[in-house]
């Protein structure tokens, strides 16, 4: 895939939409998703960039990203004032607090999140059977996404618990807690054959502050991207 590299300014445009090319929708019934269908909502703001990099090398991904954020941001990559804080949650620094980064990486790929003036979080699954899903939802998940899984047909079950698995996933990283918070405090339901975040604990705040897309961004693999509006932290 060609990825295309332009800086951030504030006064910058949008963001290109061939940055990030999801693929064609295939047609698919309400409850359940072929393997590599997208759904085409929400669209993506122009204040938010995502990357799939694909072939990553033995070792930390933080390097790469370090990499990719110094195109983005117009830096050399010894300059990107990436840090941990107190969570060990990846945050910009210095001039660039209002950006929030977040990746994700799975098998032989990566996936890469910068958003302008919004928390972002992003998961990436690699596809392959999971038998025991059910029962992993059973213990892990809201009572009414395992009943969810449990009426797809079993082909369906192990795509349907990567879909739930990743969007839960993307909204915990993007609030800063991780799956530490717990994956049954927030609770997904399909509306027009997308996910969307449908109850939530309330320190993650309301329901509709919460935006996901699902992608897929390569084959073999499920994805998905979460973000809200926040407030640029103090200096």
């Amino acid at each position: 895939m060609t990825r295309v590299f332009r800086r951030f300014s504030r006064h910058s445009q949008p963001f290109p939409a061939a940055y990030f090319t999801l693929p064609a929708l295939a047609p698919c019934k309400h409850g359940s998703m072929p393997p590599f269908a997208a759904p085409a909502v929400p669209a993506l703001p122009p204040t938010l960039r995502l990357a799939w990099i694909p072939e990553r090398e033995p070792g930390p991904a933080e390097p790469r990203v370090r990499d990719w954020l110094a195109e983005m941001l117009g830096c050399a990559p010894v300059a990107v004032p990436l840090i941990r804080d107190a969570l060990d949650r990846p945050r910009l620094g210095a001039q660039h607090r209002r950006f929030d980064v977040n990746w994700s990486h799975s098998g032989d790929g990566l996936v890469v999140a910068l958003g302008d003036g919004l928390q972002v979080g992003v998961d990436v699954e690699r596809v392959r059977e999971r038998p025991r899903a059910l029962a992993l939802a059973r213990r892990y998940f809201v009572p009414a996404e395992a009943d969810w899984l449990a009426s797809l047909p079993d082909d369906a079950r192990t795509t349907g618990f990567l879909r739930l698995w990743c969007a839960k996933e993307a909204v915990l990283k993007a609030h800063g807690r991780g799956l530490a918070f717990g994956l049954d405090r927030l609770l997904f339901a399909e509306h027009d054959g997308a996910l969307e975040l449908a109850g939530c604990d309330r320190l993650l705040g309301e329901p509709e502050q919460w935006s996901l897309r699902e992608f897929v961004p390569a084959p073999g693999y499920r994805a998905a991207v979460a973000w809200r509006e926040r407030a640029v932290r103090a200096a």
